[in-house]
């Protein structure tokens, strides 16, 4: 699997699974920052393993890295949205200045999660920008030397 199509299997799974404010909206925050982590590991090995010679059909080195960089601030955000998250499904909301309360931590919430899909956005056009690689050419041909003949002195 490319580095692209695993960023729109994440990005999908993210869209189809939307985080909630019942019980399992905690644990679906926590399964989109695991999955966040492992291809954010996934993409930061590639580019080392695209730094070394003779590497095929992986994204420059440098792709990668801005990719993975965008990765993290999605992580950064679903991390951040924990807290809001867990003050909206832990506590009541049953008076007004409770209601008043969870307003900041809805604000909160929505930011974090609109931030982490701005993430992946610009992660998924950081891997599309991919930088043309080199034409492969013919190969090269070894140079023709003559037929050396050494005598003992």
């Amino acid at each position: 699997m490319t580095p692209l199509s695993a960023l729109d299997a994440v990005a999908a799974d993210v869209r189809d699974h939307p985080v909630t404010l019942d019980g399992t909206g905690l644990f679906t925050a926590m399964r989109h920052i695991d999955l966040l982590c492992h291809l954010t590991a996934r993409m930061a090995a590639d580019a080392e393993y695209q730094l070394a010679p003779n590497i095929a059909d992986l994204p420059p080195a440098t792709t990668l890295a801005a990719g993975t960089g965008q990765l993290g601030q999605a992580i950064a955000h679903y991390t951040q949205a924990l807290g809001p998250l867990i003050a909206l499904t832990a506590t009541k909301h049953d008076t007004l200045g409770q209601r008043l309360d969870a307003l900041s931590h809805h604000s909160s919430l929505r930011i974090h999660l609109q931030g982490a899909g701005r993430a992946l956005a610009a992660a998924r056009t950081a891997l599309e920008v991919q930088q043309p690689r080199p034409s492969a050419g013919p190969p090269a041909t070894a140079p023709q030397h003559g037929v050396t003949v050494r005598r003992r002195a």
